[in-house]
Formats: structure tokens, sequence, C-alpha cells
């Protein structure tokens, strides 16, 4: 159920707010001699204002492939190519994208909470099983259930204050 709330978070950081984020671009994958590498691993991220993404290659000739990957992202942004770095400029939100973005983060996560009750019910069975082969006494059984209810109305709260952490900030003008 942890990893469950580290991939939603994980998620959140790839979804576009008004402001740029290394996060945004970092697992692109640009073909760099015939591989498809991840920009962190191609080049210098960083980020001079807040709606500018600065990617700086190691290797000069792997501007274009930037370039070219950052367009066929589906990211929606435009970057500039000036021969030795690749500058994106982040435009803000209108609020007819914000309310599409909110849209796309309730649903990551409402499929993350059915992970989870998904764990729950595979923690459950394994509880049956173990009474059904009499390794625990049907008390246990009551009591594990009951404990693994209470970790997964935990973990829901959690993805839930993940989601709405969220919504504020893609809000947020």
């Amino acid at each position: 159920m942890g990893k469950v709330l580290e991939d939603l978070r994980s998620e959140y950081k790839r979804v576009r707010t008004g402001r740029a984020s290394v996060s945004l671009v970092e697992s692109i994958r640009a073909d760099y001699y015939g591989t498809s590498t991840p920009l962190n691993q191609l080049a210098t991220l960083t980020i001079p204002d807040p709606r500018t993404i600065v990617i700086q290659p190691w290797d000069q000739s792997a501007v274009g492939d930037v370039e070219k990957a950052i367009l066929k992202s589906e990211l929606g942004l435009t970057p500039m190519n000036d021969g030795k770095i690749v500058r994106i400029n982040v435009p803000p939100l209108t609020q007819e994208r914000r309310r599409e973005l909110v849209k796309v983060i309730k649903k990551m996560a409402e499929d993350h909470k059915v992970a989870v009750r998904n764990i729950r019910r595979d923690a459950n069975e394994m509880i049956k099983d173990l009474k059904k082969e009499k390794e625990i006494s049907e008390d246990d059984q009551f009591r594990g259930q009951e404990e693994i209810q209470k970790i997964t109305d935990d973990f829901i709260q959690k993805l839930d204050e993940e989601y709405a952490g969220k919504e504020k900030e893609v809000l947020e003008i």
C-alpha cells in the first residue's frame, strides 16, 4: 500500500501545473545513438525561473534529439533550440485546462484507491486461507481483518490528502 501511495505521488509530479518543474521532462526518452535514454541521464536539467526549463545536453550533438523527444511527448510544450541548449517556456494554464487536470488527477487517485482495495482483498483472502488450514483461530481471523481494514482506511485517507493537495496546487492561479 505504501508503494501505491508513492506511485501516486510520482504520477502527480508529472502532472503539469502553472510552474516549471524538472519532473515534467526528466523521464522523457530521447533517441541517443540508437538508444532510448531518459533526459536526466543525457543532460543537465535546470529551472532558471518559474516558467522556464533549460535542458543542456552533455553531448552537443544530442540537442536535436532532445528537441524531437520533447515535441513527441504529450506534454504540449514547445522547445526552443539554440544549438547548445533547449529552452522550454511553460505557459500559464487556462481555467478550462485546470478543470481538465483536476479530472485527470481525480481519476489517478481513484485508480490508486482501487489498487489499495485490491491489496486489502488479497490480504483478507490470505487470512481466510490460514483459517481454513487451521493455522489461526476465528478470533485471530477477525482481528486480522479489522487490522487490515484500519490500514486500508489509513492509506485511503492519505491518497485523499494527496489528491486534495494536488487539486489545490492545480487550481491555484
